[in-house]
This record gives structure tokens, sequence and C-alpha cells, in this order.
């Protein structure tokens, strides 16, 4: 199963992602952490390299679906064409793909924890507040079913609502 937690910076994906991976026993797979790879290697920071860095997590998704595991991957997913990329590993591998969105509607907690949150990357920038209403505003909307989940709870409780609405795992 190929399980992708979407939302906008700052909601807890990469947490959140990292608490179901644990639980799951599963491969977690961050497409920050890929592309702030990519960037230390001398890419600038660009569209290009923001999808090199989706296509290098999907690449090896693929390889751990293949396998037979469990994969979860956190990405923003603001367009059409990025959540193709996690459709197309879905199709290639045979694998069931559930989208999870999360939502944090409560501003002032947003704001709080976009501006308190430490990710040790010394090559992406930390977004504005201004950043991400701006992001919010073009974000796609889902024109297909996701599992969305408000994120104002602490991480392990949002992890098991995300894990109660998950087909049979």
């Amino acid at each position: 199963m190929l399980i992708v937690i979407s939302g906008l910076p700052g909601t807890g994906k990469s947490a959140v992602a990292a608490e179901l991976a644990a639980r799951l026993d599963a491969v977690h797979l961050s497409v920050d952490t890929i592309e702030e790879a990519l960037r230390g290697t001398g890419l600038p920071p660009s569209w290009k390299t923001g999808v090199a860095a989706y296509e290098a997590a999907r690449a090896a998704a693929e390889q751990n679906l293949v396998l037979g595991r469990t994969v979860v991957v956190d990405a923003v997913n603001d367009s059409e064409p990025a959540r193709d990329t996690w459709r197309a590993g879905s199709a290639r591998t045979g694998a069931r793909l559930v989208f999870v969105l999360l939502t944090l509607d409560d501003e002032t907690e947003h704001r709080r924890r976009l501006e308190g949150r430490v990710r040790n990357l010394t090559t992406i920038p930390e977004p504005t507040w201004d950043d991400v209403r701006a992001r919010a505003a073009a974000y796609a909307p889902w024109d297909e079913g996701c599992v969305r989940v408000r994120a104002e709870e602490p991480v392990e409780r949002v992890a098991l609502t995300i894990l109660s609405q998950l087909p049979h795992v």
C-alpha cells in the first residue's frame, strides 16, 4: 500500500507520516528530505529540482512496494501533476494508493506550528506564514477521494485516526 500524506507546510505531515510508518513498520519517504539532498549536491532551488525530488521519492517508493512493503510518503501535493506522481507509482506496482489530506483550520495553531518547527534542513528555507497563505490560495482542489483528517490533535492521535480509516492493512 502507498499512503501519501498531503497538506500545507506546518500541518504536521512529516511527524504524522513518521508516526504512521512506525506503527505500520512501513518505509517513510519525505520529499523535502530528498530535495534537501538534491540541493546539497549543488542542484539549484528550482521547480525542476522540486519535481526531481518527487520523482526520486516515487522511484524509491516503487522499489519498496515491489518488495511488498507499505510506503508512507509526505509531500505537499498541491497540484494534480504532483498527485499524478503517486498515481503512476501505484499503477506501475499494483499497490493500493491512499491519499490523506491533513488540514489545520485553526490559523493561530497552524502559524504557531509553522514558525516553531525545527527540521534541520540547510538548503530549503522555512516558508513564512505569508508563503503558506499564498500556497493555500493556489492549492488545487482534490478531484478524487482522499481521507481528510484534521491535524489539531497530537501526532499520535492523528496517526490513529488515519489508521482507523485505511483499508485493511
